[in-house]
């Protein structure tokens, strides 16, 4: 919608470091479009709505005609080199500010790293799994283990803007101590170092630890119904929660931000669903970008027009006026994580 203010992106990952060939960019492409597999023979994943996405939005920030050859769009990229095209798309993007999850697999940009580059602002978004895990790595014990987390944890929270996790059931009670400590004791036995954590109880005392600080947390649960005694559990304690469900769950999730005054729902970049079944100040913006600074162009465009279309619908049918619109817009794309992460109204 035209006037939109500059979009804050609730959730991505950052992007990758170095030049990319076509099978690496195909690589990361596939993942965007819900695949793990190679395209199938004769084709390619530019063959896929992601990938039309990014010829559509992409090629004109790099100075090339929207829908170009793949392989004339990654030339381009190539001889502008990878940080200056990472620059032009990040920058062309309509994002301000981004919430970066720390401790995803691979060498991606740090916050610091992508504020720069998009010449906006970006703020750590720390994942409890991933730290848990690098606590273990130096823990000899499961006694030493939950003292060292819970100082982790606090001592995150000092510079972080939120807590994340991948927890996908959570019980409406925190775990005793002694079921905390068997559990993180089972699992300093089997796990070889980096190995992930696969332990029910423990992944759901570090949840109830981080909720302790007071820090938004962000879930990412697939099916949010599964999450809902611990909603239950946690409303009055003075901390937001922000669901961040598989595609298909999106309108249960918005329904779970409708019940619950502490709990809010990632629209995505697909906002149709969502505003139909929850108040739209309980509703945020993301792409969910990893690895391809092209994530991000596309995602915020994708969100845009899908808003723009809904907006003119409802005005055209008389559900609101064109100022209300543009306010339940800026809303969802940038209002309401302004509030619950704290972020002010920093310049960005």
């Amino acid at each position: 919608m035209d006037g939109m203010p500059p979009i804050v992106d609730q959730h991505s990952h950052g992007t990758v470091h170095g030049e990319l060939g076509l099978g690496a960019f195909e690589t990361h492409l596939a993942a965007a479009a819900g695949s793990t597999g190679p395209a199938p023979p004769g084709t390619t994943f530019f063959d896929s709505p992601a990938g039309l996405a990014v010829r559509r939005w992409c090629p004109p920030l790099l100075g090339l005609e929207a829908h170009c050859a793949p392989v004339r769009y990654l030339a381009r990229r190539r001889e502008l080199g990878a940080y200056r095209a990472g620059q032009l798309l990040l920058r062309g993007a309509g994002i301000g500010t981004f919430l970066l999850e720390s401790g995803a697999p691979g060498a991606l940009t740090s916050a610091t790293e992508l504020a720069y580059a998009a010449d906006g602002r970006a703020h750590e978004v720390v994942r409890l799994e991933p730290l848990a895990e690098q606590v273990a790595d130096t823990s000899g014990s499961a006694g030493s283990f939950t003292a060292y987390v819970t100082e982790a944890l606090w001592v995150a929270a000092r510079s972080a803007t939120a807590f994340a996790s991948g927890i996908r059931s959570c019980d409406g009670t925190p775990p005793e101590p002694p079921e905390v400590r068997r559990a993180v004791d089972r699992w300093l036995r089997t796990r070889r170092t980096g190995g992930p954590l696969d332990e029910p109880v423990v992944a759901c005392h570090l949840l109830w630890t981080a909720v302790a600080t007071g820090l938004p947390v962000q879930l990412h649960c697939p099916d949010p119904r599964r999450v809902t005694r611990f909603l239950r559990a946690t409303e009055g304690l003075g901390t937001d929660l922000v669901l961040l469900p598989a595609p298909w769950h999106h309108r249960q999730a918005a329904r779970l931000a409708a019940g619950f005054p502490h709990v809010y729902a990632d629209v995505g970049t697909r906002p149709e669903e969502s505003l139909a079944e929850a108040p739209f100040g309980k509703l945020l913006f993301s792409t969910g970008a990893r690895a391809l600074a092209e994530l991000y162009v596309v995602g915020a465009r994708t969100f845009s027009q899908a808003m723009g279309r809904l907006m003119d619908d409802w005005v055209a049918d008389g559900v609101c006026r064109w100022a209300e619109a543009g306010r339940i817009a800026s809303l969802v794309a940038a209002g309401t994580a302004r509030r619950i992460y704290r972020l002010g109204t920093e310049a960005v």
